[in-house]
Order: structure tokens, then sequence, then C-alpha cells
């Protein structure tokens, strides 16, 4: 296989496939720090220090692009920009870009992340210093951004003067601009890149500032011997510079309307199915173009990660296509996906890459036979462990540890679910009997019991959220699917991690030779 992408990280993807590991999974919102919201300074730095020191080997992330609706990091605006939110006011300081007076935030809640009142400090503590950096020349970090502008202009113009137009109209979504700017008149165009320098000035150094701090962070995480596994949802929100700088992707109309909605169809726990409201891809137009849109997305992700999680992977072998007037996802029909064809143009042109194929819920035998010739691992929930799967009943749930194969990660639980202590609070008698007989009858700590049962199974990876390390409840829930409320935004304090926590992960490591 070709190693190009190899190159570019600290570590050869064939490690991923054949070291067993254990690791944390924490989003980057989640850290502690004074200013709302976690980001990648100095907390960043010693979460790095904490999974070091106690011997794990992966901090397992969630989407790292800007948000949209519900402050979802699934539903981003862009598939190539960061979060700037994420950025470091204290590393800002350090590049005199800000003054420890401008550093100085208002009370914000330490539990949680209140974006209302986030969004509006760290925007302004960003403009503040993009005032300072116009001021400077000939330092090293002009000279780094001039060549930013070049290198990654192929998706940070259409990016800032996106940001730009939507700021100009209140954050409308672009299908509903003046009709030149949504359909990218090139005069309209080149009028408002002379008329709104400044604005896009703007989104471009905050998206130079963001990689200038990522890459720092991530080159001590590899230092310290620690994997980030990121994560990439595999639909694009239909208000997103994506679909409005590249339609012909996307099965639109001649308006640039939606044909066609992502979601998937009816089953036991949804008698409607679940309409996500995404744009399909119009893969054949893509597959004309040699996948060559997917290929810069991925090769561009991969600069800020070691591995990646891709997100309802059976979209790539077959889809839900509803036709975007129905208002549930009754009324659709099966798409085939672009398959092995998909990979083999990533392959040919990244070489080999480490990758995790979310594949939980209900998985055809198609879709298992992709992951298997992709050679991909496949995600396990011991959550989803102790309850019938239909035929076969107990003893073939895929989800129990003793029906693994090595080529698998396995989780106490995901940003999804709720957290294990929650869930086992709220599992029927069914559920509990089987877990005790399974694992013990005399269970006291339920956390505890599913991280040892995870660390010792035959799967490569082992990872527990943050949440279940801790043994915290509802209250810490990252998200409800399903809702567009109250999500994403848990936070921990330091005080809640404490060195016991990291002596269990360290014991559960050497014990099961991870």
């Amino acid at each position: 296989m070709n190693p190009k992408i190899s190159q570019k990280s600290s570590f050869a993807p064939t490690m991923f496939y054949k070291e067993r590991m254990g690791g944390l999974l924490l989003h980057i919102t989640s850290l502690p720090g004074k200013y709302g919201i976690g980001d990648i300074g100095y907390e960043f730095y010693k979460i790095i220090n904490f999974l070091n020191k106690y011997g794990m080997k992966i901090l397992q992330i969630l989407p790292l692009g800007p948000t949209g609706y519900g402050n979802s990091p699934y539903s981003s605006i862009s598939a190539f920009a960061g979060n700037s939110l994420l950025i470091s006011p204290d590393l800002l300081r350090e590049e005199n870009l800000l003054s420890s007076k401008e550093c100085v935030p208002p009370r914000f809640p330490a539990t949680s992340v209140d974006f209302e009142a986030v969004i509006p400090f760290k925007n302004e503590l960003l403009k503040t210093a993009n005032e300072k950096f116009k001021e400077q020349s000939g330092t090293l970090l002009k000279k780094r951004y001039v060549k930013f502008l070049t290198d990654e202009s192929f998706w940070l113009d259409d990016f800032a003067l996106y940001m730009s137009i939507k700021d100009a109209y209140n954050q409308k979504e672009w299908s509903k601009w003046d009709i030149a700017l949504k359909k990218r008149n090139s005069n309209a165009l080149k009028d408002w890149e002379r008329t709104h320098k400044g604005e896009i000035d703007f989104y471009k150094f905050s998206q130079f500032i963001f990689v200038e701090q990522w890459a720092k962070a991530k080159k001590y995480a590899n230092e310290k011997n620690i994997w980030i596994i990121g994560d990439i949802p595999l639909y694009c929100a239909y208000d997103s510079v994506d679909v409005w700088a590249n339609s012909e992707l996307f099965h639109l109309n001649e308006e640039k309307e939606l044909k066609f909605v992502a979601g998937v169809p009816p089953d036991y726990f949804s008698a409607t199915g679940q309409r996500w409201g995404n744009p399909i891809y119009n893969w054949e137009k893509i597959k004309e173009q040699k996948f060559g849109w997917w290929v810069k997305r991925i090769k561009h992700l991969f600069r800020f990660i070691d591995a990646l999680r891709i997100d309802h992977f059976r979209g790539l072998e077959s889809y839900w296509q509803i036709p975007a007037a129905e208002p549930t996802a009754i009324v659709g029909t099966w798409r085939s996906g672009p398959g092995k064809e998909f990979f083999k143009a990533l392959e040919n042109e990244l070489g080999t890459l480490a990758i995790i194929a979310e594949d939980l819920g209900i998985v055809t035998p198609e879709v298992d036979n992709l992951r298997e010739i992709t050679g991909f691992p496949g995600m396990r929930v011991l959550q989803f462990a102790f309850a019938d799967q239909g035929e076969g009943g107990y003893c073939k749930n895929p989800y129990l540890p003793h029906n693994y194969e090595k080529n698998t990660v396995v989780y106490t639980g995901t940003h999804d679910n709720a957290p294990t202590r929650t869930w086992f609070k709220n599992a029927s008698d069914d559920v509990k009997n089987h877990i005790y007989e399974y694992i013990n009858p005399r269970i006291d700590d339920i956390c505890g019991e599913m991280m040892k049962l995870a660390w010792a199974s035959v799967a490569h990876h082992a990872i527990v959220p943050l949440q279940d390390l801790l043994r915290l409840g509802v209250e810490s829930r990252m998200n409800l699917p399903g809702t567009g409320e109250r999500n994403w935004e848990w936070r921990f304090t330091w005080d809640q991690l404490t060195d016991a926590h990291g002596k269990e992960i360290q014991r559960l490591n050497r014990l099961y030779c991870r």
C-alpha cells in the first residue's frame, strides 16, 4: 500500500491495527478552563499529560469543525474549517496578540458551556487579536500566515467569503440570500470581496490561528505517545459552505433547493424513522471527478488527527434517500453508495489510513462485507450488549465480548449514550439480570465492571468516556439524539479527575496488556 498519509502522522497506520491500546473519549469543549468552553490551550496539554502518566494511548474527540444548528459538532458549516471557539486566549497572549487585561473573562459556569455567552465573548477576543496581528510585520507568525493563505486557498477563500455573507445576513442560511449571492454570480462575489475585505480577512486569520494552535497541540500529544482519534460526519449540513460552493456534488434542483435528504427508515426504535435533513450526495458526479472533493477532505483532516472514525459508515454502502418534501423518513428508497470504489480512491491518493467504521445499529451483511474488505475495525458498545438482539437471542448479540474479533474498538458508551451509571439505573430487570450473570452477581460499581470487561476483551482498542471513568450520572450526558437543546454542554473540573482514576486505568492496562 502507498504510505503517503502516514508520513503526515507521527504514527504508522499499520500500528493502529496491531497494538492493544486503551484510551479516553473526551471532546475538547468538555475540558475545564476559565473561558467558558474547553480549548486547545493549557488544559489540553494537562489532559495529555494525565493520559501519558497512566499509560493511556488514545484520546478520541468529536468533530473539530465550526458548529451549526444546536451547537452540534455533527452539524458543521464547513467540512474543512476548524472551530474558532476552541482557540486558546492564553496562547494568543503568549503571541502578544492579547493582553492579560483583555484575557479576563466574565464568570462562566464551570461544569457546562453557555454557548450564548461564550460565542460573542470569544469572537470579540479574536477580533482584538486580529487587529493586533495586522500591526505585525516581518514576524515568523506573519510569514507563516502568508504561506497559509496560499496553501489553504482551495477551501479557505470560500469559507471566509461565506462566513462574511452569513454575518451580514444575520446568520440566515445561504438559500435565503439575494439570488446573485445564493447562486454565486461571479460579479456579485467579486463586489462582495472588495467591499467586505476586513470581515473576510478576520475569518482567514481565525482559521490560521486555529491551525497553528492545533498543530502544536497534536505534536505534543504525539510526543507523549498519544494517538488523536478524530471523527467525521458522513453528511454535510445543507446550510454549509460545502453545499453552497459545491452544489453540483449534491442532489439539489435548479434553484439549489433540496431534492432529497438523508435519514434512516422506520425500525423498532422509531415508527417514523429518522429524517436528518442533510442533502444527499450526487455520487455519480463525485465519481466523475474521481472523488476529488472527498480526497481533499480526508487528506486535510488527517493533518489534525492520527486515526479517523467515520460516522454512519453504512451510508457508504447504501443509504436511505427521502424526498425533501416528506415530513418523516417513512417514504424513501435505498440507494447504493460508492462502496469499495470510494475507499480504493482514497487509498490510491492517500495511502494506508487508520480508520474506524461506525457500524452501530442495524447493519446488513453488505455493510459487514465492506468493512471486512477495507480492513477497518468496527465499533462495539457494551451498553448494547445485554439486550435481546432478535434471532439468536442473547448469545448472538454482536456487542457481547465473547463475540468480538480482534479488529474492534470497544466502548462502555459513546457521546450519544447516557452515562453508564444512568443507563444501568434505568435498565430493565431482564437486562440487569443478564449483566449479573455475565459479569458479577453483586455489582456495586457498574462503571468499573464495564471498563474491566472492555479492557479484558480481545478488541484491540478499549475506550471509556470520561463520564464513565468519573462515575457521573445523567447531568453529564453529552447528547440526547433527536433533541436540539441542552446538548454538547457538559464540562468536567480538575477536582473530579484524581490520581485514583488514573491508577485504575493504569492497572487495567497492565493487567490486560494495553
